[in-house]
């Protein structure tokens, strides 16, 4: 069986539990195995470091269960707490203050098109202060699950903007000179 190791294709299935300091734990999400958490083990970004460590080395079917102290855990970033122009949260020409409150978590897109959720802190005249850091920052969390598969990432999966071709090695063509080149296992590689 093949084991995780950087560059392959991983999936997951866990319960996440957050932990209190007299020890208890409240399950706070729950990934299964038919929709498993997928990721490219040392390529893929945002893997907390105790569970990358304990995810190393193991094989599909194996478990795990993983601590993970808050200094360890979600990391707290300023530049995620930001202020957004109330007009953002307009509907039919009115201000939604009906879901939009302080302590509301308000679902939204990055430019990118990615699904984040963010929490309002404030709202006043003229902004809503939005944090969109992870909502469990500063917790200590227990990982509890199971490997669900292991196998050699494809190239398309190992530069996904690329899709497998150029596109995305520096915008120019497989002989620009650019790094990304057929015969090198780059973006190119089929």
């Amino acid at each position: 069986m093949e084991k995780i190791l950087p560059g392959k294709y991983v999936e997951i299935a866990y319960d996440l539990y957050e932990v209190a300091p007299d020890g208890t734990e409240s399950l706070v999400h729950n990934v299964e195995k038919t929709e498993p958490e997928r990721f490219i083990f040392g390529v893929t970004q945002g893997l907390l470091l105790p569970l990358e460590h304990a995810l190393e080395g193991l094989e599909a079917g194996a478990p795990f269960d993983v601590q993970v102290p808050s200094n360890q855990g979600f990391p707290y970033n300023p530049d995620d707490v930001v202020e957004l122009d109330k007009s953002i949260f307009m509907v039919d020409g009115k201000f939604d203050s009906e879901a939009i409150s302080k302590g509301a978590y308000v679902p939204m897109m990055t430019g990118d098109g990615f699904r984040i959720t963010g929490k309002v802190i404030d709202v006043t005249d003229s902004h809503v202060k939005m944090d969109f850091n992870h909502p469990l920052v500063g917790k200590d969390l227990r990982f509890k699950g199971s490997v669900v598969t292991v196998r050699d990432a494809t190239p398309e999966e190992l530069h996904p903007t690329c899709g497998g071709g150029c596109g995305g090695c520096g915008g120019g063509s497989c002989s620009d000179g650019d790094g990304c080149d057929c015969s090198d296992g780059g973006c190119c590689s089929k």
